[in-house]
């Protein structure tokens, strides 16, 4: 009901409005967002503003740790990383995991821990990974990003927008190995001598419920709300959802994705 609801909306908006580039069918569903297919904008509400990214900033991290690593690098643990507050997966100081699980450990259950070992196996501490994220956010044009931290807390000058995340998307997506990963629902992985386990269950719920869902992250803080880069491919077209502070993110992420599949068709 409420997909053929909107779609109705959107038909009469595109009619009336037709000299616009396309309506904005969702008003609602969060402060900021932006919707792709294929590889353009088709809808999009307030993408250029600031607001907090929460763990969507693992992203930026992600992408550093493809960059200028091999997935079979050893990563020590760290004592700042044990240290690391939110979610965590509980790693204990000088254990030996290789990048590739602890970049999983990032990105499904978005553990803080593991991506502070990330951060600092990469500049030795947060300080000088921060400096190197937005040194990289300003290579890629992300005009509208700061960091202020490797994981997504929330802090003072810390923020990005749907457009420039989508920028961020665009060039993870260029490793088919992360969408290997963030498509999971459940993985395992263990420190190198075997000793400890540890269950990783992602938190992305369009997973293995959603057609074509295959990542890509989730966030949350109390100051960014729920946050999502949502990633669909179905007959050859692809679909990029970024949300910043929505509401109801899944039934939401649901309609947005369903309704540009749909946009798919009116095309044709």
């Amino acid at each position: 009901m409420r997909k053929a609801l909107f779609i109705g909306l959107w038909l009469l908006a595109n009619t009336v409005q037709a000299t616009t580039a396309q309506p904005d069918p969702f008003p609602e569903v969060a402060t900021a967002y932006l919707v792709e297919l294929n590889g353009k904008a088709i809808w999009a509400k307030q993408p250029d503003r600031r607001l907090p990214p929460a763990s969507l900033t693992k992203l930026m991290t992600a992408l550093l740790v493809l960059e200028r690593t091999r997935p079979d690098d050893i990563v020590t643990v760290t004592p700042s990383a044990t240290h690391e507050t939110g979610t965590r997966i509980g790693l204990k100081t000088g254990e030996r995991f290789h990048v590739q699980d602890l970049l999983a450990a990032a990105l499904l259950p978005s553990a803080n821990d593991a991506c502070q070992a990330l951060a600092d196996h990469l500049d030795g501490d947060e300080t000088g990974f921060v400096a190197r994220m937005n040194q990289r956010a300003h290579e890629l044009g992300m005009r509208n990003t700061h960091f202020a931290n490797a994981c997504g807390h929330d802090k003072a000058r810390h923020y990005s927008s749907a457009k420039d995340l989508s920028i961020l998307a665009h060039a993870l997506l260029k490793y088919p190995s992360l969408l290997d990963v963030t498509s999971q629902r459940k993985l395992q992985i263990a420190t190198l001598d075997g000793q400890h386990r540890y269950i990783l269950e992602s938190k992305n719920a369009l997973i293995g419920r959603y057609d074509g869902a295959i990542g890509i992250k989730t966030g949350y803080t109390p100051n960014a709300g729920k946050c999502l880069v949502a990633y669909a491919k179905r007959d050859g077209n692809a679909v990029l959802f970024i949300m910043l502070h929505g509401h109801d993110r899944w039934w939401d992420a649901v309609d947005v994705l369903d309704l540009a599949f749909d946009h798919v068709r009116e095309m044709r």
